[in-house]
């Protein structure tokens, strides 16, 4: 979440209204993945993670790396997240087709987590809106400094989620 994103456009909100996509993002942003490989990962048909391959790279959020040979020395052409998708503010576009994709990604992505390495705490407060609004900043800002800490090829990856809303 950066403190200075820019609005989405209307192909790239609904290029992130979609669960899978958003996992294809995750996943590729630290190694490059072919489709196959994605496919595989995300236990999917590859023609149908190609779509979404194709739709991510098409708006941007993927870039296609140099091709190199798979097993049986057909060309693979692995692709990497641009990091787009950290960039944009979705407020403007459908966000609220965004909101769904992220919480169906993040259901997905706990389905196959070990639960018992996966730290989950709740908390509901009663504050005025200028706390939330501050509290809200803070937080941007706290993921935004770990967004920007060089990368430890040799740590284990970390996957926040993150969801403020209103407690009826």
């Amino acid at each position: 979440m950066p403190l200075h994103r820019r609005p989405s456009t209307e192909a790239e909100a609904a290029a992130l209204a979609s669960g899978i996509r958003l996992r294809i993002i995750r996943l590729t942003s630290f190694e490059a993945m072919t489709n196959k490989e994605l496919a595989a990962r995300l236990g999917r048909d590859p023609a149908t993670t190609l779509h979404h391959v194709r739709r991510l790279v098409d708006t941007g959020f993927l870039v296609a790396q140099e091709p190199r040979r798979g097993a049986r020395g057909a060309k693979e052409i692995p692709y990497l997240s641009t990091g787009l998708s950290w960039q944009l503010d979705n407020a403007e576009g459908d966000a609220v087709a965004v909101n769904e994709a992220m919480l169906e990604a993040y259901l997905a992505e706990m389905a196959e987590a070990d639960l018992a390495e996966t730290e989950t705490t709740r908390l509901v407060v009663q504050v005025g809106s200028e706390d939330v609004a501050e509290f809200k900043r803070r937080l941007e800002g706290l993921l935004e400094e770990f967004k920007a800490r060089p990368r430890d090829p040799a740590s284990e990856r970390t996957a926040v989620y993150v969801s403020v809303y209103p407690s009826r």
